[in-house]
């Protein structure tokens, strides 16, 4: 059920993560006495790890919620009622799925009919949202033992919907959602324990709750577990575990994994050494928008590592990333000597994705 969910940035442990993920290069014309070197890359919207704290982030909202993301899970063949207000609900059938749901609540009892009503209130599917009502339903569900209710109920309290924040109580909810097999809830129970305020600092029982979360397919868990294993952060320093974990994250469309396992790929770091799938998957995370890739893909095409040499093209992904805050020295001086036409074409190139945004 796709729901208010709020996911925690990692903590400051979590930034040390890239802290080896570099792609060696040294740009043709490069004045340098050394090697260009990278700065490393940082996951997006996190602070320095000194004032690194856990912080909340709403999960993106759409008009209507596919069927991966909702809470009420698919119902089983004997279990017509179920089915009713299920489709109802995956149709968009809002009013529908609130008058069966309302109706299996009051009459049966059913926790997960009232954890449709809670999800119903909380995003005012086919209702005036009502955070005061959605908590209600979810805690009736939750009491009667419905883990998704649980989650939920969780991350309204964390976000302060329908009443105070309440962290302790949002842990105790995700400790036993998480229990009962939601890997959503492991995986955020898992952020609790790396920052370590509500909850103590534990980083081997975040990475086991990561593990349960990744193992279930969690991308994002995938990409945590994967930095553990990199840094040896609750678990023992592992390349060849981090980059297949940062493999599946990747296939799964995780855009920091996507750039962290390009980079393993170009250095061989865990894995084989396949510069040519670097650059492609460096090419990938770029074009939706990620600055380190950008600067990365900048870097290999100025270089002429895995790719063809084109200045241009790396000049267009170098200007985009420093509009993003990702600038690069080294870059500014390689590509400073290009011709006045050649500039021009990356400028305009860089006008036109700019534009297209």
């Amino acid at each position: 059920m796709r729901s208010a969910r709020l996911f925690f940035l990692l903590a400051a442990v979590m930034l040390t993560a890239h802290a080896s993920a570099q792609v060696s290069l040294a740009p043709p014309g490069a004045t340098s006495d050394k090697p260009a070197t990278p700065d490393k890359p940082a996951a997006p919207d996190t602070k320095p790890a000194a004032a690194a704290k856990p912080k909340l982030r709403p999960a993106a909202k759409k008009p209507a919620p596919p069927a991966a993301a909702t809470a009420t899970p698919a119902p089983t063949p004997d279990d017509p009622n179920a089915d009713l207000v299920y489709g109802a609900y995956q149709r968009g059938l809002y009013k529908t799925a609130f008058d069966l749901a309302t109706k299996r609540a009051q009459e049966n009892g059913d926790p997960k009919a009232m954890t449709m009503l809670g999800e119903l209130y909380a995003n005012g599917f086919g209702l005036k949202r009502d955070d005061a009502k959605a908590a209600a339903w979810y805690k009736r569900a939750a009491d009667a033992g419905d883990r998704e209710a649980m989650f939920e109920l969780a991350m309204v309290r964390l976000a302060g919907r329908g009443g105070p924040v309440n962290r302790e109580e949002a842990a105790k909810l995700l400790a036993s959602s998480a229990k009962l097999g939601n890997s959503k809830a492991a995986y955020n129970l898992a952020l609790m324990y790396v920052g370590g305020e509500t909850l103590p600092q534990d980083l081997r029982r975040a990475a086991e709750l990561f593990r349960v979360a990744a193992d279930a397919g969690s991308a994002e868990a995938q990409y945590a577990l994967a930095t553990f294993y990199k840094e040896g952060t609750g678990v023992p320093k592992d390349a060849e575990k981090a980059a297949r974990l940062l493999q599946a994250a990747s296939l799964a469309g995780n855009v920091d994994a996507e750039v962290e396992y390009a980079i393993a790929l170009f250095n061989g770091t865990g894995t084989s050494k396949n510069e040519a799938a670097a650059v492609t998957l460096l090419g990938k995370a770029a074009k939706q928008n990620n600055p380190i890739a950008q600067n990365r893909l900048a870097r290999v095409l100025a270089g002429g590592q895995g790719v063809p040499v084109d200045k241009v093209e790396a000049l267009k992904w170098h200007t985009i990333a420093k509009t993003a805050g990702k600038g690069d020295p080294d870059l500014d001086r390689v590509l400073s000597a290009m011709s006045p036409e050649d500039k021009a074409k990356a400028d305009a190139a860089v006008r036109k994705w700019l534009g297209a945004k």
